[in-house]
């Protein structure tokens, strides 16, 4: 609710600012300060910490039909602590299992230092879909607090896949997972983990950057969950960026996209924050995807 309004009311300022006679009303401080009061209404929700829940049903008659209506939740970029806290960690925990999904993602960027690896791994594993969690690794996670993550994980329960694959099996069908390792190491993964598999296969990957979509050839992948850019973390309404975190500009910054193949790619804004703990025009998510087996069509909503 207090995301739908955040919208409109956005959408209400842009109409007046761009009014030649309130331009002229108005200093550009006063705008600033419009502007950060209103990515604070944009950052309340029913969950503190988790701005908006981004939901996609993805329809594709390749669908496995004992997957008809499974529900996936990715959470990437907690960056814990930053400008989200411990206490917005347990909000989303209580926001993903309310979801009550089947399985949970998580896309990296976990820390901003490793004391806060085990409590973060500790209580993303309360969430315990029947199907499990699965992770990758983003670059802050490879730069530090590498072999930390991999021990509170699998003390935890959580799945790591580096460059590697696992199969989720019901009644007999599978759905296959693909992780990606260090997606900005090309020289060591410029294939995809994906290249064996075959068309029939309907597979989900996992990857910390949106470029690893594009930098290389995903063949059998269906659909691609992205993190790493934070949607922007700071711009102005969504139509100036300064930094997109991506080499490919805005095109992957946010949301459902598609690479070249047209394969379909949905990159989270991610939780928390790096360089600075601020966060502007680009609201905090948590995405839900439920996979449906009928003709193809992506649906997005909040």
């Amino acid at each position: 609710m207090y995301g739908i309004f955040a919208d409109v009311v956005y959408l209400c300022l842009i109409k007046w600012w761009t009014n030649e006679a309130n331009m002229r009303k108005i200093s550009f401080f006063t705008l600033l300060t419009v502007i950060f009061i209103l990515s604070s209404c944009a950052s309340l929700s029913r969950y503190p910490g988790v701005g908006r829940i981004r939901r996609y049903t993805i329809s594709n008659p390749q669908v496995p039909a004992a997957f008809d209506g499974f529900r996936i939740a990715f959470a990437s970029d907690f960056h814990l602590e930053s400008k989200y806290k411990e206490h917005h960690l347990q909000n989303t925990v209580r926001a993903l299992r309310d979801e009550h999904p089947d399985l949970l993602l998580l896309g990296g960027d976990y820390q901003e230092g490793c004391q806060y690896v085990e409590p973060l791994f500790a209580a993303l594993g309360q969430v315990a879909p029947p199907f499990g969690t699965y992770a990758v690794l983003g670059n802050n996670d490879y730069e530090r607090c590498t072999d930390e993550i991999r021990r509170a994980m699998q003390t935890h329960g959580i799945s790591l896949l580096e460059h590697e694959l696992d199969t989720l099996t019901h009644d007999g069908q599978h759905l296959i997972l693909a992780g990606v390792a260090n997606g900005f190491d090309l020289k060591s993964y410029t294939i995809s983990p994906t290249e064996r598999l075959k068309e029939e296969d309907y597979v989900i990957m996992i990857t910390h950057t949106p470029d690893y979509t594009e930098d290389t050839d995903i063949t059998h992948t269906d659909l691609a969950l992205a993190g790493h850019t934070h949607g922007g973390q700071v711009t102005l309404f969504g139509l100036i960026v300064p930094e997109t975190g991506s080499k490919y500009g805005r095109r992957f910054l946010t949301g459902l996209n598609y690479n070249t193949r047209g394969i379909p790619v949905i990159t989270s804004n991610g939780l928390g924050t790096s360089r600075k703990n601020v966060r502007t025009g680009a609201r905090s998510d948590v995405v839900m995807v439920t996979l449906k087996r009928t003709e193809t069509k992506i649906e997005e909503r909040e």
